[in-house]
């Protein structure tokens, strides 16, 4: 049984398709890599957020069920994204994007020896950006080119995710049997768990807590977070793996983008895995990334239906120029 990769990506719900796109493109420096629906739901937008090639690990997506109610955080729940930069002094430079921007933030703090600096964003959406200065293994990402944000300071991928449950022991059993991770530090209520190679782009954090009454879902949420895995022969492996633990789950599924098997491990958190390839330039090359509706095979027959259901995003950047900025 191979171990897991890392973190793929994480999924959340959003008030607004078009408030989060220009927040992850013009306040964080992403890059919308693809403009496409839920499968499963064709009325709503699924918007991808990458690095500058829509790296696996990488990216955080986002959907805008319509008129979706506004989440509660609380116990079991995906409680909060991290997202990596490069340094500790990239952190100063985002403390001062944030305050100009009016972008609500807690300063920097340190946490398992890493310096981080936690945020939210219009939904109240829980995120933390976190410096690779002290960090090895798992690499990052490429930032985005082209984007608001100096190379040296911009965000490059995805770091460890906070799971939120009252029960310790049955978490610490999830992650160390059936997903192989290993528990390496804890610091008051906050447990450290690794996967595969390591480092900030394969950890998970549990935040242990009792008093809390279980998060509804809704926008300003995590709908699941996924791990990496390298194809589909991988997955079927964990179908397998699955079945002998008792975990129930969805057998594998075709996203075009990539291949997934979903499994909830409590009432309130989804755990998908998701393999590497075949990534988001399949149906459309780098230079216009994100700036069309695209649709995989299965949906094109649907395409007038489709557009007809979801409103109109500007998201074309090819034709602008972003100018870097660099903060006083």
């Amino acid at each position: 049984m191979k171990q897991l990769n890392g973190i793929h990506h994480v999924t959340a719900i959003t008030s607004s398709a078009e408030k989060i796109y220009d927040f992850f493109t013009y306040t964080l420096g992403l890059r919308l890599v693809k403009k496409t629906v839920n499968q499963d739901d064709i009325q709503t937008y699924h918007l991808f957020f990458a690095d500058d090639k829509g790296s696996a690990g990488t990216d955080m997506t986002f959907f805008d069920f319509p008129g979706v109610s506004k989440g509660v955080h609380g116990n079991d729940e995906i409680a909060r994204t991290s997202l990596r930069v490069p340094t500790d002094e990239a952190l100063d430079y985002w403390v001062k994007r944030f305050d100009r921007l009016q972008v609500s933030h807690e300063g920097i703090q340190t946490q398992f020896g890493k310096k981080v600096l936690p945020f939210i964003d219009f939904d109240g959406q829980a995120y933390q950006l976190i410096s690779d200065e002290e960090n090895e293994r798992v690499e990052s990402g490429t930032p985005w080119q082209n984007g608001p944000v100096p190379l040296e300071y911009a965000i490059t991928g995805l770091g460890p995710i906070f799971l939120r449950y009252s029960d310790i022991e049955y978490m610490t059993a999830v992650l160390e049997q059936v997903y192989e991770m290993k528990h390496i530090a804890q610091e008051e209520m906050y447990h450290l768990f690794e996967m595969g190679q390591g480092g900030n782009g394969a950890q998970v954090i549990v935040e242990h807590i009792t008093e809390m009454p279980p998060h509804q879902q809704g926008y300003g949420t995590v709908h699941h977070v996924a791990f990496r895995v390298d194809n589909k022969e991988d997955l079927e492996q964990w179908i397998e793996r699955y079945k002998t633990f008792q975990v129930g789950n969805s057998g594998y599924v075709e996203r075009f983008y990539f291949g997934s098997l979903y499994a909830k491990i409590t009432n309130g958190i989804l755990i998908e895995l998701a393999t590497d390839g075949p990534g988001f330039m399949e149906d459309e090359p780098y230079e216009t990334l994100g700036e069309k509706l695209s649709l995989p095979p299965f949906l094109e027959d649907k395409r007038d239906t489709i557009e007809s259901k979801v409103r109109f995003i500007d998201t074309v950047r090819s034709t602008k120029t972003i100018e870097k900025e660099y903060e006083e």
